[in-house]
């Protein structure tokens, strides 16, 4: 591979230009793209099929997690380095599970990103010390075998409950989602009864925990 393409996904401007910096000064490596959100970082991997994508979690709209599992599903060739602020062991496991290659936290060295894209483009799976311990032992025990509080929900519900958890009114998700009103109290009430949650704030709750958004936000 002559040149690594890489897109960045962070929705802070100063954030993506540090990161720029820092990959384009590894050889052969080039930044071709920057997205601030989910779903403006898909249409952009479509546009210019990049061989790796940073990125964060904590973005507006469609989070870096969600945005992994679409990414991997739709383009499985393209890997993923998630650079998070957040060293919560689920957030980890998540991110592995919807197909992340790499899990840096934000504070981490430069140095140590540039370990970390060099083995995640050699194919191996890499995390940062501060989060391995006791990760890498139930990832391989029970990431795949075990079914995850959460994981029946379909794209769309999960979808939806983002944007509850965001605050974001029903009318807000209906224009968002391209649906009708009556749809997205349809999906609200479904995810309640399966959930067994029946209230807002539970919601909330729900997605924070298991990391559809994250409490920063």
């Amino acid at each position: 591979m002559s040149c690594v393409r890489v897109l960045l996904a962070d929705d802070h401007t100063l954030v993506r230009a540090g990161l720029r910096k820092l990959l384009e000064s590894i050889p052969d490596v080039s930044v071709v793209g920057e997205a601030a959100d989910g779903l403006a970082l898909l249409t952009l991997a479509e546009q210019l099929r990049p061989h790796l994508v940073l990125m964060d979690i904590a973005m507006p709209g469609l989070n870096g997690l969600e945005a992994t599992a679409r990414l991997s599903k739709t383009w499985p060739l393209i890997r993923v380095l998630i650079l998070s602020m957040h060293q919560n062991e689920e957030y980890v496991r998540q991110a592995l599970r919807n197909g992340a290659c790499a899990y840096l936290l934000k504070d981490c060295a430069p140095l140590e990103l540039e370990l970390a894209v060099k083995a995640v483009l050699r194919g191996e799976t890499y995390l940062s010390p501060a989060v391995s311990k006791g990760v890498v032992s139930d990832y391989v025990q029970r990431l795949r075998g075990e079914e995850q509080s959460g994981a029946q929900l379909t794209p769309r519900q999960r979808e939806v409950l983002q944007l509850i958890a965001e605050g974001h009114s029903t009318k807000e998700i209906a224009r968002r989602l391209d649906l009708s009103v009556k749809t997205v109290e349809s999906h609200r009430s479904q995810l309640m009864k399966q959930l067994d949650i029946h209230e807002i704030a539970g919601l909330v709750r729900y997605a924070m925990h298991t990391g559809l958004v994250s409490s920063g936000l």
